[in-house]
């Protein structure tokens, strides 16, 4: 059986009168977990893609490509995020859900929060709307201002990514311990750490962009250094 035959289901039921909480409880450890994070992104993006009036072939395709979809699994994948985008339950029950099953695991948050941004800018433009929907969002994962704000400065176009808080750093910071905080990211960022914290396969791509930007933003600051 497909992830995304077990994802279907396990959505069906919720479809069918099953809480959230009752289907996430059934999810909660490896490598069921990588089902109830697929579950987050792909409702969770399905209703922020709405959240500018409108789901856009851009945004589809964004999230076709952070879920790497084999041609037989097609069906089953566009089920999935239909019945995501129809489902009446609301984006923060499906945050609060989440939060709660990764609440020992920031990294994974972050992960997902990762994955909504992606979508989020794949039409070219961020909606106020967005932005809203996503600082809601990181607000209930428990991410502070300034992390939301980093995140956001990678990923939308009007703000040039600050390389100290790309890395989690102040330019106060000690140069060892900025090497430190470099360090420690690139490790968590690696894919065996992200399969490691129950990060489905089809996910790790959205790793590749955080890694560019961590290696960058080290590199701008150690060029200044030396």
């Amino acid at each position: 059986m497909s992830i995304w035959t077990r994802i279907s289901d396990a959505l069906s039921a919720l479809a069918n009168g099953e809480s959230l909480s009752e289907v996430f409880d059934r999810l909660r450890t490896p490598p069921e977990r990588s089902i109830a994070f697929t579950i987050a992104v792909i409702a969770l993006g399905a209703k922020m893609a709405k959240a500018d009036g409108q789901v856009t072939k851009d945004e589809v395709t964004a999230f076709r490509e952070v879920f790497q979809i084999a041609r037989e699994d097609e069906a089953n994948a566009a089920r999935v995020f239909n019945l995501a985008r129809t489902d009446i339950a609301g984006y923060q029950e499906y945050a609060r859900s989440i939060q709660r099953m990764f609440a020992d695991d920031p990294n994974t948050l972050r992960d997902l929060m990762e994955g909504l941004f992606h979508i989020a800018i794949a039409d070219g433009q961020y909606h106020p709307d967005e932005d809203r929907f996503l600082s809601d969002v990181a607000g209930i994962f428990g991410l502070s201002d300034a992390g939301f704000q980093a995140l956001r400065c990678r990923f939308v176009s009007d703000a040039k990514p600050d390389p100290y808080s790309v890395l989690g750093v102040t330019p106060d910071t000690p140069p060892s311990e900025i090497r430190k905080a470099w360090r420690k990211l690139v490790r968590e960022t690696h894919p065996d750490s992200m399969m490691a914290r129950g990060v489905p396969e089809e996910a790790i791509k959205l790793a590749e962009k955080r890694m560019r930007d961590i290696n960058r933003a080290w590199d701008e600051i150690n060029g200044a250094l030396t």
